[in-house]
């Protein structure tokens, strides 16, 4: 395979247009990033790192994910030095996999900046162009129709015979089932298809509740599965139109439910017992000393 070629930069191109130019960096962060693109090419280099040199493209996607979401736990603790750290840890992931396409002669971490240049400056004509939009909603409907061309212009609009192309195409198979529903219904709302307002998503989990009571008195597994799921995908759109991240949700929610429990592992030890043999109903009680505490900790710092 070899390499494309880029005749000309994005960068280049615009500065023929009369769109004026905007910078927020300093003078010499260019010479910083060639930098650290030279140092992850060393690290790749004969004589370089031995583990650095082993990895692959496979490799790297668990420390792809671990790093987004060591950023979002940075975010989420208002440390900006920790939170700059972190964003630097990940771009670090998006250099090595460029290193490793460019050695293999496919594409190269300008190729990476030039597409996305360009892509930013195409889905935004009501900044970079002649379109008019009044709002983020008109904003957002319009980037998917732009997503929806440019899946058209590649090819990825398959003949009649087969499944033609949707709003929802783009969303990764391999992502979360609670942030594919997210991603999935979000696309659908831009285009209209939404509850008119948060009660009907509300009267919805009534009615999916329900279904799963009378599923679960058929007893059949498939059918129970079903309903559950149902009942997921509409919290996973109440999540949506109350613009809360349902992954990041579920996330905390993780995070309270482990904090308090072993507040209660805690509490059980300080009384001389393990929290196994507390009959059902004191695990009760120690729950609500538990959030008490934790509570009481809280409001201290």
């Amino acid at each position: 395979m070899t390499r494309r070629k880029i005749t000309q930069s994005a960068p280049e191109r615009t500065k023929k247009s009369s769109r004026k130019k905007i910078s927020t960096f300093p003078a010499d962060s260019g010479e910083r990033f060639k930098k650290l693109v030279e140092v992850m090419a060393r690290l790749r280099a004969p004589g370089g790192c031995p583990w650095d040199r082993e990895q692959t493209h496979a490799t790297l996607r668990t420390y792809l994910i671990e790093e987004a979401y060591e950023v979002l736990e940075a975010l989420d603790t208002r440390d900006d030095s920790k939170f700059a750290e972190e964003l630097g840890d990940l771009l670090l992931q998006i250099l090595f996999h460029s290193q490793i396409a460019s050695e293999e002669n496919r594409f190269s971490i300008i190729e990476v900046i030039g597409q996305v240049y360009e892509k930013m400056i195409r889905r935004h004509p009501h900044v970079f162009g002649e379109i008019h939009a009044k709002d983020s909603a008109e904003v957002l409907r319009n980037w998917e129709m732009i997503k929806a061309e440019e899946r058209r212009k590649k090819g990825s609009a398959v003949s009649s015979k087969s499944r033609p192309a949707s709003i929802l195409d783009g969303v990764p198979r391999g992502l979360p089932a609670l942030l594919a529903g997210f991603q999935l219904t979000r696309k659908a709302a831009r285009v209209g298809f939404d509850w008119h307002n948060i009660d009907g998503i509300f009267d919805k989990l009534h009615e999916e509740t329900k279904e799963l009571r009378r599923a679960l008195k058929n007893g059949k597994s498939a059918e129970i599965e079903g309903e559950l799921g149902d009942i997921l995908f509409v919290a996973v759109n109440l999540a949506r139109f109350l613009e809360i991240d349902p992954e990041i949700a579920m996330t905390k929610a993780n995070a309270k439910f482990a904090g308090r429990f072993q507040e209660m592992e805690r509490i059980a030890r300080d009384n001389g017992t393990t929290f196994d043999n507390i009959p059902r109903p004191e695990m009760e009680d120690l729950w609500k000393d538990a959030k008490r505490n934790l509570r009481f900790r809280a409001k201290a710092n």
